[in-house]
């Protein structure tokens, strides 16, 4: 039986890279973006639309079996910017999953959703919950904390199958020190989205995006537990990265979730 996935913002940085990793013989990827698609030789459907139009979005998910939603602006701008694309748009998404009676939804949250925590918040194992309440370090990071809190009403409320990823620096290997904690490979961020496309029963879950990384403070055991097999460590790559061999967790870059992020100017 062939199954078909929708996948919103698909001409993004993160679409773009999983489109080959998630492609299979069994499978159909119907890809969404306002951004021009290539059809390519891969069987995948293209959709030229904005997630945030409902009749698109309804159109979108009819016949899918899930949907990847990882469209959205990506970083810090202003308040009404962020609210009516990542916030409200999120939200027309959801609607026409409920419609079309979509039973799972994977939603790209981030790393900046819970950004003001730090190293001294971590458990009693070492790493810190996937579970961690929100604490937001931006505007962009409230956005996706209140993508969380939708897809959590919307389990609730309808019973869909909801994993919101909190994704770390994702990219093809890790540029700088703060990334040997929290970068997540595009092999690795694959294998996440398929564990949660597979995840039963259906539940409400908060996942970490990340590898393993040997510097990470993030626990892993909820990806662990829907069969989430990170495969890569930021380490290989650190003899590469300048100031790594001085890497101090007590510096603040490294030391909140957020990084930077936590003194970037809002808006």
């Amino acid at each position: 039986m062939t199954e078909r996935i929708l996948i919103t913002g698909a001409a993004g940085r993160i679409g773009t890279a999983l489109r080959p990793l998630l492609a299979r013989p069994d499978r159909v990827l119907r890809l969404l973006d306002l951004a021009p698609l290539e059809k390519g030789d891969d069987g995948s459907e293209i959709v030229t639309a904005s997630f945030a139009d409902p009749a698109a979005m309804d159109e979108a998910c009819a016949g899918v079996d899930a949907v990847v939603h990882l469209g959205g602006l990506p970083g810090e701008t202003s308040w009404e910017q962020i609210a009516a694309v990542n916030i409200n748009g999120t939200q027309q998404v959801l609607e026409a999953v409920v419609r079309r009676e979509v039973p799972r939804i994977v939603l790209a949250s981030s790393i900046h959703a819970a950004g003001f925590w730090n190293r001294d918040d971590v458990g009693l194992n070492g790493f810190l919950p996937a579970d961690t309440p929100p604490r937001p370090d931006t505007f962009y990071g409230v956005s996706k904390a209140a993508i969380e809190a939708l897809g959590s009403l919307y389990h609730s409320r309808f019973g869909i199958d909801v994993s919101c990823l909190r994704i770390g620096a994702f990219r093809p290997e890790p540029l700088a020190p703060a990334d040997l904690a929290v970068w997540l490979s595009p092999a690795d961020c694959a294998r996440l989205l398929e564990a949660c496309l597979a995840a039963a029963p259906a539940a409400f879950r908060v996942l970490w995006g990340i590898s393993a990384n040997s510097r990470r403070w993030f626990s892993l055991s909820e990806g662990t537990a829907i069969g989430y097999r990170p495969a890569d460590d930021a380490e290989r790559f650190a003899a590469g990265i300048p100031g790594a061999a001085e890497f101090d967790p007590a510096d603040p870059v490294l030391y909140r979730v957020g990084g930077g992020f936590c003194a970037m100017p809002l808006g």
